[in-house]
Formats: C-alpha cells, structure tokens, sequence
C-alpha cells in the first residue's frame, strides 16, 4: 500500500503481519511500536493508558492485546514506515456481535512525534477505510478526546457525531476525566 498525497515519499503504508514468536525481528518490532504508544501517552494522547506508563507496559500491550487479535485475525494494523522504522499504527478491531458484522472499530491511531504534521495519520486512516471495505465492513465507528487534534483529523475524513460523554475516561498525564467524543462513517460498499 501506499500512502496519498501529502505524506513523505519514504513513508509506505503495509498491513502488520508479525513473524512467529521469540524471532529478533519480532522483539524489534514490537519495541518500534511499544515506542510510538509511550511517546503518545508521555505526549498526552487520549489512548486508553497514564501515566506512571513505562515502554514495558507499552510493549506488553502489543505482545497481550493487540498480537493475539491479529492472531486470530480479529484485528488488522496497518503501520508507516520509513526504512524498517516503524513510525505509525492504527487497528481495525473486527469483534463485533453476529449482528454487527457489519462494522469495525478503529482503534490507537499513533504517530511518533518525529513523523507528525507530514500527513501520516490521514494516509493510515485513508488506507484503514480500505482494508475496512476489503473485510465487508460498510461502517466504522471510533471514540476521541473531545476537542483533539485527532477529533478534527476524523471530521476532515468525513466522520460524523454521534455525541460526547463527559468525564468518560481519564487523561494520560493528570487524574483529569476528559469529555470524549462518539465518531462514525460509514463507507461505500467495494
């Protein structure tokens, strides 16, 4: 895959597809990616973790949740990246209920400090709402700090409001209970 217009030439988009376990390629993927979450959470991003939050907690959220779901084919990532550096992910989480399988959930969309502003979290996304038609799915839906950067990255790509829940989850860097934000779009059929 590759990304659209706006992101950096080097960067190149491709589902994360990880080798077996107890493989250096493995450990060093999931470092690359245990990085991105930590730097997001030190940096206050509103993604389900706070702080006192160390890379191996980050690193054990890729190994726990989030590798036995692309397992089990239950969640797809896409990650960016420049050479073998990985420098951002987001998931689509494919868990829903017999009636529901229509739609998916989007999930930890991250981007390294270094690669932000350079157009990289719309190109995931852009690429997420593909892979999204690819499994059948006509519906996302996603949650956000209300008011974040990312709130506004969705509703240029076309996301509507279901509403806000105040005080719905806690900030990363204080013991503030932030307002988030109920996301969706729905997609045309491929």
């Amino acid at each position: 895959m590759s990304g659209p217009e706006g992101v950096a030439p080097r960067t190149r988009l491709e589902e994360w597809l990880p080798g077996p376990d107890a493989t250096a390629l493995l450990d060093e993927e999931l470092a690359m990616l245990g990085e991105i979450l930590h730097a997001a959470v030190h940096g206050g991003a509103g993604v389900s973790f706070f702080l006192p939050f160390s890379r191996e907690d980050a690193r054990r959220f890729w190994l726990e949740k989030v590798l036995p779901g692309v397992r089990a084919k239950t969640r797809r990532v896409l990650v960016a990246r420049r050479g073998r550096l990985i420098v951002g992910t987001v998931q689509l989480d494919l868990v829903t209920t017999p009636n529901q399988r229509h739609r998916a959930d989007v999930a930890k969309l991250l981007v390294h400090p270094e690669a932000r502003g350079q157009g990289v979290a719309r190109s995931l996304m852009v690429a997420l709402e593909g892979l999204a038609r690819t499994e059948g799915r006509t519906l996302l839906t996603l949650d956000t700090v209300t008011g974040s950067p990312a709130e506004i990255l969705y509703r240029s790509l076309g996301y509507g409001t279901v509403g806000v829940i105040p005080r719905f989850a806690r900030a990363s860097l204080s013991e503030e209970l932030e307002s988030a934000t109920l996301m969706f779009k729905e997609l045309a059929a491929s």
